[in-house]
């Protein structure tokens, strides 16, 4: 067979792919209707460590039942517990008795607005999702961002590769092509990103709101002539190489746009002090903030300008909040900057060590900019064993104790890394496995929810873009590892969410002067979403 026509082949088949997976993406699932505990078939993986199994057939569901269905003064109670129950759903009716710590709902004192919440669009993710067949891939994306799943609104696309792929890899590899003559999208972006970004925004999220981030130039236009290890771009902020790695940007989010694919923001640069570590072992390229600083107000900003897309949304950072508020602050010294810079983007890597001041300094100090969590996983650091870890509740834990914090500190949303990971956690090109809220067991064309899936539809199903954060003031001191947030959305619905990390079971009283309290049962590892409408 000649190259040509294994080319011809391959294109024959990623045609095909994407044709079977719109059409079934199309199609109403008949199963699945059950919700939570009920609809969950659970599968055990040691002592209270659980996942929901969906297949080719079958995959458990949620819906956002409005709790007006209920009698007038209801509302609607979500539970996942370390014991198996997942989004299970129940009514409650508001009583003029309180039962439990007291915890005022002051939707008249409002903080930052939410952006939304959701995953990236991985190499690694479109080849696991790809590995299953096509009514099983529908089911996955349809857990994620149908009606009747957990509704994510937010997505991250790496710009070329990084260590989630099979093999590095830049648009433009072609030494000194400053004009980027030969840039072009790859094998992976039209088999593994763009049918899959396509086929969700076609069946279920129209709006998906979509950021882009680089981990590193083409080698040629870094100082060591590697896409990994040690590295900066050539020259100052304003000079050649800078101007074509500004234009890189201009062209990737053009060419996204032609395949229908609109990018909503972009990050500076991916964790841009990785870039400053000697045989670092993956895709990365080193900032200071101030040649950020520098770069955006030379390159990118004016580049975007010219070519109609100074609406883009310039996030600086993308990286540990440990950088906080010093980064920003070297960023924003300049006026210029602050006028091309819409938001910050954070990671979580370090949020163990940092508190979370870091974050409430920054947005006192510029609250006109949004901080955005853009990167999150289990199993990263080196003492995480195994790196996925079926059914691990104390994972889902973590991830809504980061969500509440990060929320209450101001975040306008968070972002999970790859949605979609195999049993050993990638592929990834470095053996940098890690955990995934889905886990695609190929081999049996399945797939596991993991409880740190159910943790983000707590916060994901409910808290729609646009919804404000609210203000939740208890009548004395929590408990220890109880964490509270609360929310106003913008169809005027009231959403709370609580997290009881302990191993006591307490009783929670939210209380509306409109209604009364929504008493609650707030078991041992319990996150609970309650959800009503103030009169």
């Amino acid at each position: 067979m000649t190259q040509r026509s294994r080319r011809e082949m391959m294109n024959a088949k990623v045609v095909l792919t994407v044709t079977l997976l719109a059409l079934t993406l199309s199609v109403n699932s008949k199963h699945g209707q059950g919700t939570g505990h009920a609809g969950c078939v659970l599968k055990a993986f040691g002592d209270n460590a659980y996942v929901c199994v969906c297949n080719s057939s079958y995959c458990d569901t949620v819906k956002n039942t409005e709790p007006q269905k209920a009698s007038k003064g209801g509302y609607s109670i979500y539970r996942s517990d370390i014991t198996g129950n997942r989004l299970l759903h129940s009514y409650g009716n508001a009583s003029k008795q309180k039962q439990g710590i007291e915890i005022l709902v002051n939707q008249n004192t409002t903080y930052q607005s939410i952006i939304g919440f959701g995953g990236a669009f991985t190499d690694a993710a479109g080849i696991n999702i790809q590995s299953l067949s096509a009514n099983a891939q529908r089911n996955l994306l349809a857990s994620y961002y149908s009606t009747e799943g957990i509704e994510y609104s937010l997505g991250r696309i790496p710009m070329a590769s990084c260590d989630f792929s099979t093999h590095p890899y830049s648009y433009d590899d072609n030494d000194g092509d400053f004009n980027l003559t030969k840039f072009s999208l790859t094998t992976e972006d039209y088999k593994y990103k763009i049918p899959i970004i396509q086929a969700v925004m076609k069946t279920y999220k129209k709006n998906l709101t979509l950021f882009a981030s680089p981990w590193s130039a083409p080698a040629w236009m870094k100082t060591n002539k590697n896409m990994t290890g040690k590295g900066s771009l050539i020259g100052k902020p304003g000079g050649p190489y800078f101007k074509a790695w500004a234009l890189y940007f201009t062209k990737f989010l053009k060419t996204y746009a032609q395949n229908g694919i609109p990018i909503w923001g972009v990050t500076g640069q991916n964790e841009p002090t990785d870039g400053f570590i000697t045989k670092f072992s993956f895709q990365a390229m080193g900032w200071t903030p101030q040649m950020q600083r520098d770069f955006i107000i030379k390159d990118l900003g004016p580049i975007l300008e010219q070519n109609s897309l100074g609406d883009v949304k310039i996030m600086i950072l993308d990286d540990s909040r440990l950088q906080l508020p010093y980064w920003a602050e070297q960023v924003f010294s300049s006026e210029e900057a602050r006028k091309y810079v819409a938001g910050i983007a954070v990671h979580w890597y370090q949020d163990f060590i940092t508190p979370t001041v870091a974050l409430s300094s920054t947005h006192k100090k510029f609250p006109e900019k949004f901080i955005l969590a853009t990167e999150a996983c289990s199993g990263a650091m080196p003492w995480d064993v195994p790196k996925v870890a079926l059914g691990s509740w104390k994972r889902g834990e973590d991830y809504a104790h980061d969500i509440i914090q990060d929320l209450n500190s101001f975040v306008s949303g968070w972002t999970d890394w790859n949605i979609a990971l195999d049993m050993e956690g990638g592929p990834n090109w470095v053996k940098n496995f890690v955990d995934s809220p889905i886990i695609v067991n190929s081999k049996m064309d399945e797939f596991y929810k993991q409880p740190m899936f159910y943790a983000m539809g707590h916060f994901s199903k409910f808290i729609m873009p646009g919804s404000y954060r609210i203000e939740l003031v208890p009548s004395s001191s929590l408990p220890k590892d109880v964490e509270t947030v609360g929310f106003l959305r913008p169809d005027k619905a009231i959403v709370c969410v609580l997290l009881n990390r302990s191993s006591q079971d307490i009783v929670m009283a939210l209380r509306d002067p409109s209604l009364g309290y929504m008493n609650v049962d707030l078991k041992a590892h319990t996150v609970l979403t309650v959800l009503w409408w103030s009169s």
